[in-house]
């Protein structure tokens, strides 16, 4: 497999994440008013619940991955996503449908985090950033065009009709990977599926000062990302009265992020991860006090949205420049673990925003206020953590 058809694979299945979280977003409020009328927010759970089992997931996908090769446990994954999607289908309450969303995480959890050891298999350095980066516009780019699918398949079979796309997206990626992918971890690397030898490799991750800190930036750029998420569809249709249009402002954004994206596939090469980090934690923590101030003069309504529009894309353009640059930082020192680094990093980084994004999103009030000064928290203590980086690190050259 050639290296452009490579990345596209990997960029698919970061895709179906992304996919799987966004189609669902323009479903929301039919889903709340079908379950649950009197508390229009729990709808929100339907995407942080897929995100919650995704994390769950990859604590266990990495080192599965590790024992019986990367490929199989993809498939087995995708196996579980086919299953849970169908109990997503015909779930008659708010409550299976969330329990079935945390399945379908779990399942899915094996294509997102297989896929970055397999990267990390076969790449190392600013070249793996490289690629990440481009796997990151995927994941980013994917949103720009899921809602308006969504809306589609909505429009003619109804908000469970979502689901049926979701089967026929992991089939095309299961028979591509299948066929054109070979295992890229021989079976002389693997390391036993062993309770002991798991435990040691964990120590080993969380021994690393700098890999520590990247999770926890990791965490709190992910749990900006996903409180955004649940909350833009209300704040959209409920806020500034954009339902209809709401797929296109999101794709709007989505593609700004895309863009960023492939920006930092060339920036990184040139000024390295830290820095581009760093940066982008910056410039989010000048814009979330700028968005914050000029919501709060009460300006008029179509100032007032595009006042949102753009801090709401720079959000998505933040996680566009720190994710995969905050996933190559942690990845880094442990190439020789890379199945079980990429769950113990990935895992707690999920599970970890889970936890900021649901109070988060739950505090929404009618207003965008409560996920600006979120998202705002969440910048300023990522760009502290920033700066203890960059000062273990420099200590640690020196010795």
């Amino acid at each position: 497999m050639g290296k452009v058809e490579f990345v596209s694979l990997m960029a698919m299945l970061g895709g179906v994440v992304a996919y799987s979280i966004d189609a669902m977003l323009p479903a929301l409020p039919s889903i709340g008013a079908e379950f649950s009328p009197d508390a229009i927010n729990r709808a929100q759970l339907v995407v942080t619940s897929f995100v919650f089992g995704m994390g769950l997931g990859t604590f266990f996908v990495g080192p599965l991955s590790d024992a019986f090769g990367r490929k199989r446990i993809i498939l087995i994954g995708t196996a579980i996503f086919a299953l849970a999607t169908v109990l997503a289908l015909v779930a008659p309450s708010l409550n299976l449908l969330v329990a079935a969303r945390v399945l379908q995480g779990l399942g899915v959890s094996a294509a997102r985090i297989v896929s970055m050891a397999i990267i990390r298999d076969l790449y190392a350095g600013r070249e793996m950033a490289r690629l990440m980066s481009f796997v990151t516009m995927v994941f980013t780019l994917v949103p720009a065009v899921a809602p308006l699918i969504g809306s589609g398949i909505i429009a003619i079979a109804g908000w469970r009709g979502v689901f049926g796309s979701f089967l026929i997206f992991a089939a095309i990626f299961s028979l591509w990977m299948s066929l054109r992918l070979a295992e890229p971890l021989p079976r002389e690397h693997r390391r036993p599926f062993r309770a002991d030898a798991l435990w040691l490799a964990v120590k080993e991750v969380l021994s690393h000062k700098t890999v520590v800190i990247s999770i926890a930036v990791q965490t709190l750029c992910l749990g900006a990302l996903f409180a955004s998420l649940s909350s833009i569809q209300q704040i959209m249709g409920d806020t500034y009265d954009r339902a209809a249009q709401f797929p296109y402002w999101f794709g709007m954004t989505a593609l700004i992020a895309g863009g960023v994206s492939l920006l930092n596939a060339a920036l990184v090469l040139r000024y390295g991860m830290r820095q581009l980090v760093s940066v982008a934690l910056t410039t989010q923590v000048a814009l979330c006090l700028l968005a914050l101030t000029l919501l709060h003069l009460e300006l008029p309504p179509q100032i007032d949205f595009s006042v949102y529009v753009i801090w709401q894309a720079s959000v998505f353009a933040m996680v566009a420049l720190t994710l995969g640059n905050l996933t190559s930082l942690a990845m880094e020192p442990l190439g020789h673990i890379a199945g079980m680094a990429a769950s113990v990093t990935s895992g707690l980084a999920t599970v970890g925003s889970v936890l900021l994004a649901v109070p988060i999103g739950l505090w929404f009030n009618g207003s965008a206020l409560p996920l600006v000064i979120g998202v705002l928290i969440c910048a300023t203590l990522g760009r502290v953590l920033m700066i203890v980086l960059n000062r273990i690190e420099k200590v640690l050259q020196r010795v």
